[in-house]
C-alpha cells in the first residue's frame, strides 16, 4: 500500500508544474522541517509541509527586505548626485 501512495505522490509531483520562484524557500524549508518532524515523532511529512510554508514566507520577507534596501541605496545615490549637479552650474 505504501508503494502505491508513494508512487502516486511522485507522479503527481512530476506532472504538476512548479515555478522556480515558488520553490525557492519551500525546498530548503521542507528538508529542514521533514528532518525535524521525523525526529519529533515520525511526522516527517507534516514537518516537511510546515517547513515548506515557513521557508517560503521567510524567503518572501528576505526578498522584500533586500528590495527595500536597494531602493534606499538608489535614493541616497540620487540625493548625493543632485546637490553636486546644482553646484556645477
Amino acid at each position: 500500500m505504501k508503494k502505491y501512495v508513494i508512487s502516486a505522490l511522485l507522479i503527481s509531483a512530476l506532472v504538476m508544474p512548479v515555478s522556480h520562484a515558488g520553490a525557492v524557500g519551500c525546498i530548503s524549508g521542507a528538508i529542514a522541517g521533514g528532518v525535524a518532524g521525523h525526529y519529533a515523532g515520525h511526522h516527517g511529512v507534516l514537518g516537511a509541509m510546515g517547513g515548506c510554508v515557513a521557508g517560503h514566507e521567510l524567503h518572501k520577507k528576505q526578498k522584500a527586505a533586500q528590495k527595500l534596501k536597494q531602493q534606499q541605496l538608489q535614493q541616497q545615490q540620487t540625493q548625493q548626485q543632485q546637490p553636486s549637479q546644482g553646484q556645477a552650474q
